[in-house]
């Protein structure tokens, strides 16, 4: 007969499994601190050598990493995503912004498209927040600070669609544009015109959603990403052009 005998879970593997669940889902990002061995074990309601023989099995598996004399770390897990001569490929060559933005495209128009028809409340109320934070950035004109709400508005969308895949695919992605891989967010944020159009665009996104219109919340993010194509289409070409117009200047000048 194809039964097997009941065998109780230990302590140590049920923290394992719920540990490992919170990295799974996102919610425990990489490089983020554990709290301290006294805390966890109170919050799980396990001993001290229950939690420290978990704590060494997500060591052995690469989940977790640990400091001298600081604590207890989620692995940065998103770096083995690229390799290093992949992300220099990324850096040094047009196409691969190109590729990169149509590529966000596609992906995030379907996050948008499921975190209207998925998301929690709580869910958009999170995208709301990071898209009223993006407003108060603007007003203040940083653009560094409004750069990287742009980044983590996306980001929100993505964990609102509920699909640990493309959570943890997308965050790899990001990581590298947070770098300048693929393009420096902040040069467009610098435009005072391109700015408001980002703004409004991520309006239109955030109104969709909240509105839960799945159709209407993936055309708004297509046609924000279309117009960071064509922005840095504009800029790539007004770089050449600049190039080409200070070598006549120099020639002139040497004449």
């Amino acid at each position: 007969m194809p039964f097997e005998k009941i065998h109780p879970e230990k302590l140590s593997h049920s923290v394992v499994k719920q540990i490992e669940l919170l990295i799974l889902r996102g919610i425990l990002r990489p490089g983020e601190r554990l709290p301290s061995e006294r805390e966890l074990s109170e919050r799980f309601g396990v001993s001290r050598p229950s939690l420290r023989e978990a704590v060494s099995e997500l060591q052995e598996a690469g989940l977790l990493v640990a400091r001298a004399n600081s604590g207890i770390y989620v692995a940065e897990v998103l770096g083995s995503a690229f390799s290093p001569a992949l992300t220099r490929l990324f850096g040094s060559h047009e196409e691969a912004v190109f590729d990169y933005i149509d590529f966000r495209r596609d992906m995030e128009g379907l996050a948008a498209e499921r975190a209207a028809r998925l998301g929690s409340d709580t869910d958009l109320a999170v995208v709301d927040s990071v898209f009223q934070r993006m407003e108060a950035a603007h007003k203040k004109r940083d653009p560094s600070n409004e750069a990287q709400l742009d980044a983590d508005f996306h980001l929100a969308i993505i964990e609102a669609s509920h699909n640990v895949v493309m959570l943890h695919m997308m965050r790899s992605m990001y990581e590298l544009l947070r770098e300048g891989v693929f393009y420096n967010r902040q040069v467009m944020f610098r435009q005072r015109t391109t700015r408001q159009n980002l703004l409004d665009q991520h309006r239109k996104i955030n109104d969709a959603l909240q509105a839960r219109d799945p159709k209407a919340a993936r055309a708004a993010i297509e046609a924000h990403l279309n117009f960071v194509s064509q922005s840095l289409t504009d800029q790539l070409k007004a770089e050449k052009h600049e190039a080409i117009a200070r070598q006549r200047l120099a020639h002139e000048s040497g004449r």
